[in-house]
């Protein structure tokens, strides 16, 4: 089936998530307005997919962007797949459900399409994201994610929520859930990082043979210089192969990364608040790479993360010691 801004993937319970989303997240010097006006365009353009969390703090800003849409006739709401996430600090069972309404709050929303755990590292419960000791430690907490998950399994059946899934789980964690006595809703998605130098091979293998749609994030790698980015990482779109398939096709090195995660049966969320810039996102529909580029790109994995969580390697369920 050829791939267009309108292709969607059926989830594992039969509801349907847009092939290419944006993303939201900004560092906190960026007005939180952008994200509204973001969104705004995005849906002008055609994303039908907004990605967001409680974490990047500008809910409310989105939620007032997908409404405006809404309001103006861009689009119905049964019409935007928006995904939100379950922070951290949330994930004893009693602070689920009140995590996802608060959210909703924000948003101005009555429903998620689909809510999913942000990390399985787990903090202190309550409402600083960031709780640490007197040394400016991490302060850890470690519930059994089979009991937050039960939570979740409350908040879809309860309706605030269409679809369940996690996000940066490796595959024990998720198969500690899969395997769990009583288990009513499998997670529809992993979200991970994902891209051309850390192209998770073996997760996607593993997610495909359960029916679980593998989502990735930080598509064209990450802007060195924020303090969780890895600062020894190679800059992703400088890379020579990559931008010699671009030039062949006439294309951007974004797009072309982006299109070979499609290609791969990948959801992929762009991250963009320049209008031309999530206008190009879009345009990862209008070519293909053939078998012979899909190889090559394939050969660029390092096995690199961006995202570097090491300062949490003593953490119970740091997920990164697996493999995948």
């Amino acid at each position: 089936m050829a791939l267009t801004k309108h292709s969607r993937i059926t989830l594992n319970d039969g509801h349907k998530i847009p092939v290419v989303g944006l993303g939201t997240y900004a560092p906190p010097e960026f007005p939180k307005s952008m994200g509204e006006e973001a969104v705004k365009i995005a849906l002008e353009v055609g994303y039908r997919h907004i990605d967001n969390a409680f974490l990047y703090g500008n809910e409310a800003e989105v939620g007032r962007g997908i409404n405006a849409k809404i309001a103006d006739g861009t689009v119905k709401r049964e019409e935007v797949f928006y995904t939100g996430k379950l922070w951290s600090t949330f994930q004893s069972p009693e602070f689920v459900r009140p995590a996802l309404e608060r959210s909703l709050k924000e948003l101005q929303l009555d429903y998620m399409d689909l809510f999913i755990i942000h990390s399985p590292l787990e903090f202190k419960p309550g409402d600083n994201p960031h709780p640490t000791d007197e040394n400016g430690k991490a302060i850890y907490h470690n519930t059994d994610i089979r009991d937050t998950w039960k939570a979740m399994e409350d908040c879809k059946e309860a309706g605030l929520v269409k679809s369940i899934g996690v996000s940066n789980f490796n595959h024990k964690q998720i198969e500690l859930i899969l395997n769990m006595s009583g288990l009513r809703h499998k997670p529809v998605c992993n979200q991970v990082e994902c891209h051309l130098f850390l192209n998770q091979f073996k997760l996607l293998e593993f997610c495909k043979s359960h029916n679980i749609v593998l989502v990735a994030y930080g598509v064209l790698g990450s802007t060195p210089g924020m303090s969780w980015i890895n600062p020894n990482a190679p800059i992703l779109l400088e890379d020579p192969v990559l931008n010699a398939i671009a030039k062949k096709h006439g294309r951007t090195p974004a797009q072309v990364a982006m299109r070979h995660l499609l290609q791969r049966g990948i959801v992929v969320l762009a991250k963009s608040f320049q209008p031309e810039r999530i206008k190009q996102n879009l345009q990862v529909f209008e070519f293909e790479l053939s078998e012979k580029e899909m190889t090559t790109l394939n050969g660029l994995n390092q096995n690199i993360r961006y995202v570097d969580n090491s300062d949490f390697k003593d953490h119970p369920k740091f997920p990164y010691h697996e493999e995948y």
